[in-house]
């Protein structure tokens, strides 16, 4: 079996996993944390929004162009995949098992480099990442996939 990592993200933690082989149990073996994903609005964001004023004198509040949740989820699936391509290009896995919600699925895809999207060979599409070890392998299939 190919060396295989398995990601289990949200915008709070990122997983890494691995597996002896294709039906053996899951052995974690690093965490990537993000306090920040849990914030509220208003703690990610210092203070209240400028003020403009446009050509008439009239004075408008400025809005954020990104939302801030968006903002913290985006910079976490970046450093996620910051560490993937360190540890793909240091030969620690052949193959990755991605398993995320929707959203921040979708995060990654964006910021994963091609080297490591080749290497893509499963994904789930769910939240699953504050689960028990033995929780998110009843979510993989029993064997887990070869490229």
């Amino acid at each position: 079996m190919k060396l295989t990592w398995i990601l289990v993200a949200d915008n709070t933690q990122a997983r890494f996993f691995t597996a002896d082989t294709a039906s053996s149990s899951l052995e974690e073996i690093d965490a990537l944390a993000h306090p920040e994903g849990r914030l509220h609005d208003r703690d990610i964001t210092t203070d209240l929004p400028g003020r403009i004023k446009s050509l008439d004198g009239v004075g408008h509040a400025f809005e954020q162009p990104t939302d801030p949740k968006k903002h913290e989820s985006e910079h976490f699936a970046k450093q996620i995949t910051d560490y993937l391509l360190v540890a793909h290009n240091a030969h620690k896995f052949e193959q990755l098992v991605i398993i995320a919600g929707a959203s921040f699925l979708g995060l990654l895809r964006n910021h994963l480099p091609e080297s490591i999207k080749k290497q893509v060979c499963y994904e789930l599409e769910k939240n699953i990442a504050t689960q028990s070890v033995a929780d998110i392998r009843k979510q993989l299939p029993d064997f887990l996939p070869n490229l």
